[in-house]
């Protein structure tokens, strides 16, 4: 297993929101998580970096060697960031805070994942991208619910608006799967600063590419300053090499 982590300002903001990072527990087993704030002032940083440094902190300190385990961890875990961040955003300096957030663990041959928010996780097997997360957006769920088209639903002006996030009062729902991972396989963490960018198809295309991991993560955020980089942009980029041993 092989592992890219690239963020970048964008053409556009003055600062970067987002904040991506991995951890491995003391079984050895490695955790990416990927987090796009949003606040006023300083509190979109202060909500990325903190969910994300607090729940790297928490798992390094864990023996966690199973999926079941992991998803228990990700059940309790979430939502003691989710009220910490929310006591925290109370305080009129970090009025509005919150973040998405992206989890994902590899235990062998399976990636269990935890998603909430509009970043996105996706897996690219073969020639294709796989989109494995829905938006918790008010925009994805009016495409849901088939008030909206999709043609509609990327050009709406609400379409920064999401339902769920790491920072809300009420409890959270995060939706959570596992994928059996394949050799030659690469799973992709990103905030929507690169999909609201380039499509699913250009991506497949740069991540199958014949350069260097590290490479294809600079080409994706390359590609989306290129197309106008309207949002920070970040990605977690994991190859997946062998069946066993990872």
């Amino acid at each position: 297993m092989e592992i890219s982590l690239l963020t970048d300002v964008g053409q556009k903001r003055k600062n970067n929101q987002d904040y991506v990072n991995l951890f491995v527990n003391r079984a050895g087993h490695t955790m990416i998580i990927l987090a796009d704030g949003m606040g006023g002032h300083r509190a979109g940083n202060i909500a990325s970096e903190m969910a994300v440094t607090d729940l790297g902190v928490a798992w390094v300190d864990t023996q966690i060697d199973t999926v079941n385990e992991v998803r228990e961890w990700f059940a309790h875990n979430l939502e003691i960031e989710n009220q910490k961040i929310y006591q925290l955003g109370r305080d009129e300096a970090y009025r509005g805070m919150g973040t998405t957030l992206e989890a994902l663990a590899i235990i062998e041959n399976q990636a269990i994942y935890a998603h909430i928010g509009d970043s996105r996780i996706g897996l690219i097997r073969g020639e294709e991208y796989h989109l494995l997360t829905s938006d918790h957006s008010l925009v994805n769920a009016l495409l849901k619910a088939g008030q909206l088209t999709q043609e509609e639903a990327e050009a709406h002006p609400q379409k920064n608006i999401i339902t769920q996030s790491i920072g809300q009062k009420d409890e959270i729902q995060p939706d959570m799967g596992i994928i059996t991972l394949e050799p030659g396989d690469y799973i992709l963490l990103n905030s929507d600063g690169l999909t609201n960018m380039i499509s699913g198809s250009e991506i497949c295309d740069i991540v199958t590419s014949d350069i260097s991991l590290d490479d294809k993560a600079a080409t994706l955020i390359r590609f989306a300053n290129n197309a106008g980089g309207l949002d920070n942009i970040s990605v977690a980029l994991v190859s997946i090499k062998e069946e066993a041993a990872l």
